[in-house]
This record gives C-alpha cells, structure tokens and sequence, in this order.
C-alpha cells in the first residue's frame, strides 16, 4: 500500500467515526424532543459527542491541508478539546 491510499484509508476511517458519532448525535436528540429532555447521563453523553466530533472534523482537516501542501498526514494529532471547542468561525 502507497503513502497515498494508506492516507486516504485513515481519512475514511476518521469519515466513518464522525458518521457514528452523527448517528449517535441524532438518536440522543430525537431521544431529547421525544423525551421533553435528556437524563444527566444522556447529557454528558450528547456532549462528549459533539467534542469528540468537533475533534475528528478537525483531524480530517489538518490531514486534508497537511495532503494539500506536500506534507506527511499522519504527522496530524487530535487536538484538546479545550483547543478546538476554542475556535472561531
């Protein structure tokens, strides 16, 4: 397997945590307006997904630009959550 295809591999198993998380997010949230609201467990659950999918969409992004520019993918990293539920749109 070449750099290239072993990238594009990790890329789609990153796409397919962030397509289980989104599952996971839209049952929990059904879950919530069914429910008129979710138990405290269920909360820090929907939140612990919805970081955890803010950090897998930014690993995909560093790996994409780091692609983009020549450089090695696999030298990107999951960044803190603190650092990545910081950013600005």
């Amino acid at each position: 397997m070449n750099a290239a295809s072993s990238a594009a591999g990790e890329n789609d198993a990153i796409l397919d945590n962030i397509n289980a998380l989104v599952a996971e997010e839209r049952a929990l949230r059904e879950r919530s307006t069914e429910n008129l609201g979710l138990g405290a467990d269920e909360q820090a659950r929907l939140r612990s997904v919805e970081v955890r999918l803010d950090q897998c969409w930014d690993l995909l992004r560093q790996r994409r630009a780091k692609t983009e520019f020549g450089e090695n993918p696999d030298e990107a990293a999951v960044r803190p959550p603190d650092e990545v539920e910081g950013y600005q749109g």
